[in-house]
């Protein structure tokens, strides 16, 4: 490691900007950021410069550089773009022993200026030694999307009860494990949910309690996992994924979805089969509450979205009723998923403007719909769960009115690499299903589906596509 990452307390400090354009705007307004006192020389400063001076968050001297700038200064930062002026302040900062820092120059440097992300008062910076700013900057937003936008608000709910901790917990290792037990907690998970008071209450009750070895109750997250591309799981699903410690996943989750989870979590796997049940549903409520109230962080991980066919509204009121915090994740629901990987609009103008998402099944069996609404011209039908029934909701669409030439779509394992469209009228949607291969597939009927890829612009599309959607 050549350079040694510091972090510098420049509140009320003074500190110099040599440059008039936009990299040098930038430089100025994050060291104004730090509460550092900003000078910025430039001959000719741009219209951003000219306005944080009128805002008073820089002191903007409108001449050329000298020297004598530099003197006084915390840090001198150069960004002119120009090689002979860069040289310059360099020199100048150099002999009067004050760190500098010339964009896109790393010899010129004697410190280097890291990717940032600003969670504060919790900062990571990212540096490649000036070898790769571009990767710096690529490395910066990984971390940038796995860490939770109230990380700050967390650091100092934290800090506000390190007193009270240190009074209650007088051994430095039975603090350490405390901090280390909160910050993968269900107090934590509340916090970053945005339910400060509620935190509070529960941080109150756990510092008060007599027996500190009795274990904390834990919390369940009910998220959705979307159409099956882990790209397209929500940067909130992907952090819970790698802080659970117990997975409770359905079957059409795929072990692409569940690499990206903690190596060490249980997962448990509770997925329905269709004609039968793996597990039954109490069961896996009673699942859920022990390992909640067993101080587990349990992720209840569902296809698609948890409140839209996935039960997750009924596994909610259940931990509500125990007494269990749980918080819902939405995730990308079938229907625009596979419909966007398949490249139909599921409303367009003059063709859709209704969109009726509907499942084949009930609770009871069959699924008893309001046809006549369904089979109406000028809206689009998503159907879940459908691929047992594709006969009947032919026959019903067109029995109250749908015309039995209009486009239905399958799609099968809708946004993965084995992904397969197949095509063709209302009245062949049984013999479309029959070609199918297997893996869940999502019906789509309406006008829309002549919008396909797998039209590809012609008249007539052909009756299957495979779509590798990598």
């Amino acid at each position: 490691m050549r350079h040694f990452p510091l972090f510098l307390d420049l509140h009320g400090r003074d500190v110099l900007v040599v440059g008039g354009g936009g990299a040098a705007a930038r430089k100025a307004l994050v060291l104004a950021g730090c509460g550092a006192r900003v000078s910025v020389v430039a001959e000719r400063p741009d219209e951003e410069l000219i306005e944080a001076a009128v805002g008073g968050r820089l002191r903007l001297h409108p001449r050329p550089f000298a020297d004598a700038d530099v003197e006084g200064r915390t840090l001198v930062v150069s960004a002119t773009e120009e090689a002979g002026l860069d040289a310059s302040v360099s020199a100048a900062a150099r002999a009067r022993d004050v760190p500098i820092n010339v964009v896109d120059r790393p010899a010129l440097c004697t410190f280097l200026w890291p990717a940032i992300v600003d969670r504060d008062p919790l900062t990571v910076a990212v540096c490649s030694g000036g070898a790769a700013p571009v990767l710096a900057r690529s490395v910066r937003a990984r971390i940038e999307a796995m860490l939770p936008a109230n990380l700050g608000r967390l650091a100092r709910f934290a800090d506000s009860f390190r007193a009270a901790i240190k009074a209650t917990r007088i051994s430095g290792p039975a603090r350490r494990r405390f901090w280390e037990g909160f910050f993968e907690g269900p107090v934590a998970a509340q916090v970053l949910a945005g339910d400060e008071r509620g935190a509070r209450e529960r941080m109150l009750a756990t510092i008060n309690r007599r027996d500190q070895a009795a274990p904390e109750e834990g919390i369940v997250h009910l998220v959705g996992a979307g159409p099956g591309d882990p790209e397209l799981l929500t940067l909130k699903a992907l952090r819970l994924l790698q802080h659970a410690d117990v997975i409770v996943h359905d079957r059409l989750i795929g072990p692409r979805i569940l690499d990206y989870a903690r190596r060490d979590a249980d997962r448990i796997n509770v997925g329905k089969m269709p004609g039968s049940h793996a597990v039954p549903q109490d069961q896996i409520n009673t699942l859920l509450l022990r390992h909640a109230r067993a101080g587990r962080h349990v992720v209840r991980l569902k296809g698609g979205d948890p409140f839209v066919f996935g039960r997750g509204g009924e596994e909610r009121d259940f931990l509500l009723r125990h007494g269990i915090h749980v918080e819902v994740v939405p995730g990308i629901t079938a229907a625009t998923g596979c419909a966007a990987a398949a490249g139909i609009p599921l409303t367009l103008r003059g063709e859709a403007q209704t969109l009726n998402i509907v499942t084949a099944h009930a609770e009871n069996g069959e699924s008893e719909l309001d046809w006549p609404a369904l089979a109406r011209v000028g809206r689009t039908l998503c159907v879940y769960m459908g691929a047992a029934a594709a006969q009947r909701i032919a026959e019903r669409l067109i029995e109250h009115g749908r015309d039995p030439e209009t486009p239905a779509a399958v799609i099968v394992n809708g946004t993965l690499p084995e992904q397969q469209i197949l095509t063709g009228p209302l009245r062949e949607l049984a013999a479309i299903l029959g070609d199918a291969g297997a893996g869940p597939a999502l019906i789509v009927v309406g006008e829309v589906v002549r919008r396909a890829a797998a039209w590809a612009g012609s008249a007539e599309p052909p009756r299957l596509m495979v779509a590798a959607v990598n």
